[in-house]
């Protein structure tokens, strides 16, 4: 999918059994108190996150973003942000646009404004790319957690070649698995 330098990344976080949310949407699993003394610290986020030019969403994410910035803030910033859906959602920002129809037709509009775009949720919308083969990478934050039951992030998706990339163990923990998502061979 990447070309002159437009990728699409698929970025989630999840338990060690794969769930990405509890069912009533609670996030305070997020907060790990375990230490890994070989881990990294890592780069600064928010200068990690200036290296992002879009983000995509999906309605039940931007929903719940919504709510988590009553607490702390608005966690995407300034940057534009596209969520998808076919319902009425209140606009919170300026820099918020709504999209239905056609994920290509979406990520071909894309190409000419921005380069690095992350898909940030949910795990309908990240499979569904992924079945369409618009994403590139796939960025899993692993909390050293197992939740048992909730929303489970690679749920019937067809069978798919990766490639790692890279992989980074943090102080809190967490890991990062950075995966290409490979293109079968003749594409």
């Amino acid at each position: 999918m990447a070309t002159d330098g437009f990728k699409v990344t698929i970025h989630m976080v999840s338990s060690l059994d794969g769930i990405i949310a509890k069912k009533d949407n609670s996030v305070g699993w997020f907060e790990t108190a375990d230490t890994y003394e070989k881990g990294v610290s890592g780069q600064d986020p928010q200068e990690f996150l200036k290296t992002i030019d879009c983000y995509i969403m999906g309605a039940r994410t931007y929903e719940h973003a919504l709510e988590l910035s009553k607490s702390y803030g608005w966690a995407y910033g300034d940057t534009p942000t596209f969520v998808v859906t076919n319902r009425n959602l209140p606009v919170e920002r300026p820099n918020i646009a709504f999209y239905a129809g056609d994920l290509t037709y979406l990520v071909e509009r894309l190409k000419p404004h921005y380069t690095n775009v992350w898909l940030v949720g949910g795990a309908v919308l990240a499979c569904e790319f992924i079945r369409l083969k618009l994403a590139d990478d796939i960025r899993l934050s692993v909390l050293p957690i197992i939740l048992g039951d909730g929303i489970r992030f690679f749920d019937q998706l067809e069978e798919q070649a990766l490639h790692l990339k890279d992989v980074t163990a943090y102080k809190n923990g967490m890991v990062e698995l950075w995966y290409e998502i490979a293109t079968p061979a003749g594409s």
